[in-house]
């Protein structure tokens, strides 16, 4: 890809996510073009339906978060799993996409890839948080996933500000470090 298309691709991708972000899935790709400074046809040139442009954005989105989560992971593996979910919440206040991508985790998209990916590293980040004896045993990633994905789309509510986002984490923290009361393997109904 020549260099200019390439730049026109990124700022195509700035745009969008920012107005994605803002505006939710319904946004249109003139709302893009012009944010990024381009005529609509070099976005249908990059990205030929708004779909594609959707999928790019969350594909970008999650190789972001999957290198944040490598990152973290090599810095303080006692501590990665909770900075990367913290942030992950505290972006998805922000960022609509983050909470569209993380819900999207269990289903088999055109993004599949990178999705696996990413649960692969919040994997990784809860195996290093449990040899370092910050996570409980019994919490796998599934459960880390939906923990995530349920405060995320928590951060999209109204009354929803920082305090409250501070609470929520530490209350979810408190659950998963080790000597939190643990859950009977199965519920018996009746």
């Amino acid at each position: 890809m020549r260099a200019d298309a390439q730049r026109n691709r990124e700022r195509i991708l700035a745009a969008a996510e920012s107005v994605f972000a803002t505006k939710g899935p319904s946004a249109s790709t003139e709302d893009v073009a012009a944010l990024a400074g381009v005529a609509i046809g070099t976005v249908f040139r990059h990205f030929p339906t708004k779909q594609a442009l959707l999928q790019a954005i969350m594909k970008d989105l999650l190789t972001r978060l999957t290198k944040q989560a490598g990152v973290l992971a090599a810095d303080n593996p006692a501590t990665a799993l909770f900075t990367f979910f913290a942030h992950t919440v505290e972006q998805a206040a922000h960022k609509r996409a983050v909470v569209d991508l993380l819900a999207e985790a269990g289903v088999r998209t055109p993004v599949a890839e990178s999705v696996q990916a990413l649960r692969h590293q919040v994997g990784e980040l809860l195996n290093r948080s449990r040899l370092a004896g910050t996570i409980r045993d019994d919490v796998g990633v599934d459960e880390v996933i939906a923990l995530l994905t349920s405060t995320c789309h928590g951060a999209l509510r109204a009354g929803w500000n920082d305090d409250l986002r501070r609470r929520t984490v530490a209350i979810i923290f408190d659950g998963l470090r080790p000597g939190a009361r643990r859950l009977p393997s199965r519920v018996r109904s009746g």
